[in-house]
């Protein structure tokens, strides 16, 4: 029998001893200050995309801090990536250009699997396609509503975070599913948004204050919404890989 433990259970500053977790799945949690000693740690997984971009954050191994090893191989995996805080015009149209450069080459690899590989859901994951409709939602959100301030800035098939993939079937798919030539278009218009207004944009503008999309009161930058799109970006691409391979083996 699996037990399941959610939000209503506390389970802060717990202590386990010589129970087995073998095989236990945490997802959407924070376990920040987890300590793990004197166990059995073989063939354990961690997914965090925030680990590599908060100041002072690390990652404990036998004593080594292994978040500067997996930033520097990340960036080895995704050429690009390590443009993701390019800080003038000039940078970041080079980084959104690798950006691009390096999603056609996935792209061209979800193409040649077989039909319906991007609508697989890997692990209660996103599948291919949501998460490039996830990606419409974020360009829509920081550069359409933050810094352009359009009165309307969603696209229909842009997917707010709801949890599970089967939550999003649920709550998104009212309707029939789109197709994934209606989501390769969605996408290809929102990229070309965003090169386009970094074709143009000025030292200036970046350094312009605009409302937080998700909370008003706070101010960010053209900067910090121009590097909240390249972070998706990467991260994103980064899960669509993983979960590639996952269905390709």
């Amino acid at each position: 029998m699996v037990r399941t433990f959610d939000e209503s259970d506390d389970l802060h500053e717990a202590r386990f001893e010589q129970v087995n977790l073998s095989g236990a799945r945490i997802q959407r949690s924070d376990v920040s200050g987890l300590v793990i000693r004197g166990s059995n740690a073989e063939d354990i997984e961690i997914d965090d995309p925030w680990l590599l971009e908060q100041a002072g954050t690390r990652l404990i191994v036998n004593g080594v801090n292994v978040t500067p090893y997996v930033d520097a191989e990340l960036d080895r995996r995704f050429p690009g990536r390590a443009q993701r805080h390019a800080d003038t015009p000039e940078a970041l149209r080079a980084a959104w250009a690798a950006l691009e450069t390096s999603w056609a080459a996935v792209y061209d690899r979800a193409a040649a699997m077989p039909a319906g590989s991007v609508d697989i859901s890997v692990a209660d994951e996103w599948s291919f396609a949501c998460t490039l409709r996830h990606l419409v939602l974020a360009t829509d959100m920081w550069l359409g509503k933050a810094v352009l301030e359009k009165e309307q800035p969603f696209h229909p098939l842009g997917l707010m975070n709801l949890g599970s993939a089967d939550e999003v079937q649920k709550s998104i798919f009212s309707s029939e599913t789109p197709s994934y030539g209606d989501v390769l278009a969605a996408r290809a218009d929102r990229v070309a948004m965003v090169r386009d207004f970094l074709a143009a944009v000025t030292v200036e503008e970046l350094a312009a204050n605009h409302r937080n999309p998700h909370n008003p009161d706070h101010l960010e930058t053209t900067l910090s919404c121009l590097h909240t799109i390249i972070g998706e970006e990467w991260e994103h691409q980064r899960y669509a890989v993983r979960d590639l391979d996952a269905i390709e083996s």
